[in-house]
């Protein structure tokens, strides 16, 4: 099955041009972590109808376009619908998304709700506005899913906004929680998924400026700067740049959880641990340097090198 979820499969392109054949790479690369997180959480199933959730930005563009790539191929027979919440913002290009999709071919809904008067009134003026229109549209959504049938409701959350929340949480929350690829709605009565989970940003901004999807930009939060989410954005932007491939590192960290080296007692028996006589795998080692070996600090007084 996972061998038909990838992009190996995409058509060819004329070599003979860098531009077509980096364009193609970069096709193959987003249909193959597209695919590649489906199979790993088995977040599509077959005769799944997908809520795709669109807001007219760059993610949920490219989400919307790599799951109809994959779904002509699929091994599986699922069916796609996209969803926009209109939310009724000041300015707001109400014609965009239908136009684009209706000359897609793709079936849609488009919900009209005024989120934005009851934002703007419930939240102070310079205030962070994202939480409240977050679990507003939520539970919007989560209703058109029941009424429309849908049996997953997927969010174009990609690898980078995965990260940005671990650490928001770490930082502000006291948690080390993120967004997990698959859940169970906060209602209990959906399953949510982010297929795009495995994707970096970067990658999805090429992938828009190719396409030239019609970009809607969210007005209602305006050009809040100093948004926590944004400098923790800028910070993992930072790290990659001083040092290339630690954020793909930290993401697979997420993949990789030790709770034997953590503090919560919750999910590991700290309390009833016991000697077993048996060496474990992660130990105490921690950071220790696996480059000496035990010749070289034999005859020290006292000192056992364990090997594990």
């Amino acid at each position: 099955m996972s061998a038909v979820w990838n992009a190996d499969e995409a058509a060819p392109v004329t070599p003979d041009f860098k531009i077509e054949r980096e364009t193609h790479k970069l096709e193959k690369r987003l249909c193959r972590e597209v695919g590649r997180a489906i199979v790993d959480f088995n977040m599509i199933e077959e005769g799944d109808k997908v809520m795709v959730c669109m807001s007219g930005g760059k993610d949920s563009y490219g989400m919307l376009d790599i799951l109809l790539k994959l779904k002509a191929r699929a091994p599986i027979h699922f069916d796609i619908i996209a969803v926009n919440l209109d939310q009724k913002q000041p300015g707001f290009p109400e014609h965009i998304l239908p136009e684009y999709l209706t000359a897609l071919g793709v079936p849609f809904h488009i919900e009209n709700q005024d989120t934005y008067s009851i934002v703007k009134r419930v939240i102070p003026e310079g205030k962070t506005t994202c939480g409240l229109c977050s679990r507003l549209r939520r539970g919007i959504l989560y209703r058109v899913a029941d009424e429309l049938g849908a049996t997953k409701v997927a969010l174009g959350h990609h690898r980078d906004d995965i990260l940005q929340t671990f650490f928001l949480n770490m930082f502000f929350g006291g948690k080390l929680k993120s967004m997990p690829p698959k859940l169970v709605s906060d209602d209990g009565r959906h399953i949510v998924i982010r297929p795009m989970a495995y994707v970096a940003e970067k990658d999805l901004v090429r992938w828009a400026a190719h396409r030239q999807f019609p970009i809607i930009p969210c007005t209602l939060c305006g050009s809040q700067e100093n948004l926590q989410r944004k400098q923790v954005a800028e910070m993992l932007r930072e790290w990659e740049k001083k040092y290339p491939g630690r954020v793909e590192n930290m993401f697979g960290a997420l993949q990789n959880v030790v709770p034997s080296h953590l503090a919560d007692g919750t999910i590991y028996d700290f309390k009833g641990l016991k000697a077993t006589g048996v060496p474990d795998a992660d130990g105490d080692k921690a950071f220790d340097g696996e480059s000496f070996s035990a010749s070289g600090v034999a005859g020290i007084p006292g000192l056992q090198v364990v090997t594990l």
